[in-house]
């Protein structure tokens, strides 16, 4: 009976006790696809999850927090608000199992152990995987690639040698990698990296990995041992670097520190913080004070305004600079273990990306000989150009796709999302299915709002912002309000609300 605290913890312990069964009995079946581990993966992390929550319920009725459940316990024993009476207790419990019953005639008090739990055991959970990711077998990198190769910390080469340099951010330079683009991408990196992993991998205990992967980072980032960033220090100007610094000592003239060229010469004020324009000559003198005397002694007219606001400001900018380097590294060790998690995927989406670009250059050149036999060398490279003068997409065999199959999908219409940052996408179907996709559900976790049916079609911030303040006041309405729909009767069995109640009470007329 679920209307009994007793019950419910009876009813959860069983449910406990019937989902490990039911694990047990699924991990025993050796999955005979890729596709058939996923499912039993998921399966069973759903249980895992079924049985946390009902753990953490049944932890708050043994900690017994209202005392309901030893109150509960009393009444069992005959005790009642005017004493002990067992007769009395027996037949108030067995009036209340009577009318559960009555209420729910199907309902059955123990669950068999030995029913049929077949069904559960073949149910296929939704998972959502992109047509190039092949059910979890290969990566979809695209757009990713796409950031990389038109920011300034990535250069233009192919996907198939990005897909063996995404994962080596230690070859990025400092100063690049302390840019709002390399944040955002790699942010968006490390979000698609977890959200591959948790769908193909559910039962890695994710918590454990990265609570591993950030005790070692912030033992490496004390001792300076990080890749990558172990002179981080001295790039952020708080010693001046080998590559700027000119060593007075062996000049002992301006004249003699000006053959060292403009371009040092500023480089070596500015890693100082002091002013770096002016002619060659100046620059020089300016440079040439430093030799004998301290930098706190020297003027404040020679040094720059940025390294004066600094010193006015104290130490607040470098450990700010120094906590953005920090979490940017960090974040750099979380992709460089999922990759090293992934490691195989990794070079299967490598090898199936060499193999399709093979396969067209098969074909192409397959082509390119049977023209030989034909024609003459100079009609054979022209006849090798590609003709779309329409710009269509290109096909998997290298060629244009048919102008029918391109106005077919509309491939030729542009839909931008502002809720994924004002990213286009061509043709309806792609438009529709990146609804489902991590960039649209990462910028609806931004807004606070969840994804669901309800907003689809919607690409504007604002429009979504309204219509989720809309379900919430509808959702507010038809909620149940205590103060207004609660039923008080007085001596005389007039009935009132609770606000009313309570109103004519404070005042004495009741």
């Amino acid at each position: 009976m679920s209307s009994t605290l007793l019950e419910v913890t009876r009813a959860s312990h069983e449910e406990v006790e019937r989902l490990e069964r039911l694990i047990v009995k699924d991990l025993q079946n050796e999955p005979a696809s890729n596709k058939d581990r996923l499912f039993q993966s998921h399966r069973v992390r759903n249980m895992i999850d079924t049985v946390t929550s009902t753990t953490h319920k049944l932890v708050e009725i043994y900690e017994d927090s209202d005392n309901a459940r030893k109150d509960e316990i009393a009444a069992l024993g005959g005790q009642t608000a005017s004493g002990i009476n067992v007769f009395s207790a027996f037949y108030d419990r067995l009036k209340e199992i009577r009318e559960y019953h009555r209420k729910h005639p199907v309902a059955r008090g123990v669950v068999d152990p030995n029913d049929d739990y077949e069904a559960l055991l073949k149910e296929e959970p939704p998972i959502e995987f992109s047509g190039e990711e092949a059910f979890g077998r290969y990566l979809d990198l695209h757009e990713l690639y796409h950031l990389y190769i038109n920011s300034k910390f990535g250069e233009p080469i192919e996907y198939s040698a990005y897909l063996d340099v995404f994962a080596e951010t230690d070859k990025v330079p400092r100063k690049k990698k302390m840019t709002r683009r390399y944040r955002e991408y790699l942010e968006n990196l490390l979000e698609y990296l977890l959200y591959f992993f948790q769908r193909t991998e559910p039962l890695q205990d994710f918590d454990r990995i990265f609570s591993k992967v950030t005790s070692e980072f912030e033992e490496n980032w004390a001792a300076g041992n990080v890749q990558g960033w172990d002179n981080d220090n001295q790039e952020n100007g708080h010693v001046t670097s080998q590559h700027t610094a000119i060593d007075l000592d062996y000049y002992s003239s301006v004249e003699e520190l000006i053959d060292v060229g403009p371009e040092r010469l500023k480089e070596a004020l500015a890693a100082l913080g002091l002013k770096t324009g002016g002619t060659v000559q100046q620059r020089a003198e300016r440079l040439f004070l430093t030799k004998d005397t301290p930098l706190e002694k020297l003027d404040k007219k020679h040094f720059a305004k940025v390294a004066r606001g600094s010193e006015k400001n104290g130490a607040g900018a470098a450990p700010q600079q120094d906590e953005n380097s920090k979490e940017i590294a960090l974040m750099e060790a979380k992709v460089k273990k999922l990759c090293d998690l992934l490691e195989e995927t990794i070079a299967r989406t490598k090898d199936n990306v060499v193999k399709k670009q093979a396969l067209t250059y098969e074909e192409i050149e397959a082509e390119r000989q049977e023209e030989e036999t034909q024609e003459d060398t100079e009609s054979e490279d022209e006849e090798q150009q590609i003709y779309n003068p329409l710009k269509l997409p290109m096909g998997w065999d290298g060629k244009p796709i048919p102008y029918w199959l391109y106005k077919l999908h509309g491939l030729g219409q542009e839909f931008k999302c502002e809720i994924c940052g004002n990213y286009s996408y061509w043709g309806r179907r792609a438009f529709e299915r990146h609804f489902k996709e991590w960039r649209h559900q990462h910028g609806m976790r931004c807004l606070g709002i969840p994804n669901t049916k309800n907003f689809n079609e919607i690409t504007s911030i604002e429009e979504a912002k309204d219509l989720w303040k809309k379900i919430q006041q509808k959702q507010g309405v038809t909620k149940w309000r205590p103060d207004l729909e609660e039923e008080y009767e007085d001596k005389e069995g007039n009935i009132y609300n609770k606000k009313t109640y309570t109103d004519l009470q404070r005042q004495g007329l009741i």
